[in-house]
């Protein structure tokens, strides 16, 4: 039985395959530190301009062309949909979707059915989906309560990322909003990415998207002590939010 990850916003630049990475990273060092009942880790990235996911060396991410021509081919989920079935024992799955095919994919996963199809063939599916501070708060916001009317039968997975601004509304926190209380029977976690003020943080943060590295590659790095140690301290404290969240 597979548990497929399904990253969805269609909103761009909000941190959505940064928290692919996470998990695949999380799930990664779950894996490895299994003693019992292994799982295979599988990856895929089907976003078409910005393969960032897929842009993580160091990860076993396959890339899924979805494109004909100018346009988005949906049989190429199609594909996915088989190759997920096919795989043998216990897996955990991350997709990561680009933002610019968010309306196919959903179009496609309703007028196919096909998270019931996944289902029935005895797969789980969670969707993620963030919300960020600033600007895009609203927007983000919106695209988490059509995510829960549109699929209500799939448990959502809510990816709080504050690094445009704090996550509040009129003195409200996430959990007080009335977007929180429309979705909230969706809603099987919540993981709040860590907030970092600090200027150093920031400046090593930057330097491992850039990178795109892992943790653990940031640890195992050339870079100074400190910065190596503030790469220690943040992966920390984003395994723990995770953890949290009762994925595995």
């Amino acid at each position: 039985m597979a548990t497929i990850h399904l990253f969805l916003t269609g909103k761009g630049g909000v941190g959505k395959s940064f928290a692919a990475a996470l998990l695949y990273q999380y799930l990664r060092k779950k894996l490895a530190d299994q003693t019992d009942n292994p799982y295979q880790l599988v990856a895929y990235d089907t976003d078409p301009v910005n393969s960032t996911f897929a842009g993580y060396k160091e990860f076993e991410v396959t890339g899924l062309k979805i494109m004909d021509g100018d346009d988005i081919d949906p049989s190429s989920f199609d594909r996915l949909v088989d190759e997920i079935c096919a795989l043998n024992g216990e897996a955990q799955v991350i997709v990561d979707n680009g933002a610019s095919c968010y309306v196919s994919l959903c179009s496609y996963i309703k007028g196919n059915n096909a998270f019931d199809t996944l289902r029935d063939e005895g797969h789980a599916v969670l969707i993620h989906t963030l919300v960020t501070g600033g600007q895009a708060l609203g927007e983000t916001l919106n695209e988490l309560r059509t995510l829960s009317r549109h699929f209500p039968d799939v448990p959502l997975v809510v990816w709080l990322n504050p690094y445009f601004g704090e996550i509040s509304m009129d003195g409200q926190k996430f959990q007080e909003f009335k977007f929180y209380k429309e979705a909230s029977a969706n809603i099987k976690a919540i993981i709040e990415i860590p907030h970092i003020k600090q200027v150093l943080f920031a400046k090593d943060m930057g330097t491992l998207l850039a990178r795109k590295w892992s943790f653990e590659a940031g640890v195992n790095s050339s870079l100074p002590l400190m910065s190596r140690q503030r790469f220690k301290n943040m992966w920390r404290n984003i395994h723990q939010a995770i953890d949290q969240a009762g994925l595995v």
